[in-house]
């Protein structure tokens, strides 16, 4: 899953939300020189990641982009994922979208010190462009996904995938809504599970 819904899944804890955000720059066992709530957040993202990955819902998705993207099928349905959430953001949440994103973007501030410096170049990239707000809208994830693709040197030609995003639209928003109403209830029981062990 993308950052929206890896946020969103993380809970009430705001470091067990940072240590979500800012998992995929924590390899291996370095989880461990971090406090107990980010340790949380950094092995609930794994756990969230290694669920969706195995998913026949999202596996279905994947199928409709693995003839033009190959093995970034994965990471494009990740954002046209995040797009569904945002899009449906009242049936998820109640808190207001644009709030919602305002408070994460503050709480990052509060703790950019303990970031990752991979987590640190890009975070000021996405309060200033509001990323979170802007995946609700086509544009923004044609925007998302032209980024992605420069980050691949144009090898990916992910900003193409928007094009299947029009073509498959209401396919990909009934796979995400039957998977994310699975996947909440997973991340549900597994922060309660990690919250609950004496060692992580």
């Amino acid at each position: 899953m993308n950052f929206l819904a890896h946020i969103l899944l993380s809970g009430d804890n705001e470091l067990i939300t940072i240590g979500n955000f800012m998992a995929d720059g924590i390899k291996g066992k370095n989880y461990r020189k971090y406090r107990r709530e980010l340790q949380i957040g950094i092995l609930l993202h794994r756990e969230i990641d290694t669920f969706t990955d195995a998913h026949p819902t999202v596996r279905k998705s994947t199928k409709k982009l693995h003839k033009n993207y190959r093995h970034y099928s994965g990471v494009i349905v990740d954002i046209l994922y995040d797009h569904f959430l945002a899009k449906n953001w009242d049936k998820y949440c109640e808190t207001p979208l644009e709030d919602y994103a305002q408070n994460f973007y503050d709480t990052l501030k509060e703790h950019f010190d303990i970031l990752p410096e991979r987590t640190q170049q890009m975070a000021p990239y996405m309060i200033a462009g509001n990323w979170l707000v802007s995946y609700a809208s086509i544009e923004g994830i044609a925007k998302v996904l032209v980024g992605m693709n420069r980050r691949t040197n144009n090898r990916s030609k992910m900003n193409q995938a928007i094009n299947e995003l029009e073509e498959f639209y209401d396919e990909f928003e009934t796979e995400f809504t039957s998977f994310f109403k699975e996947l909440m209830e997973f991340a549900k029981e597994k922060l309660k599970t990690l919250s609950s062990q004496d060692k992580l």
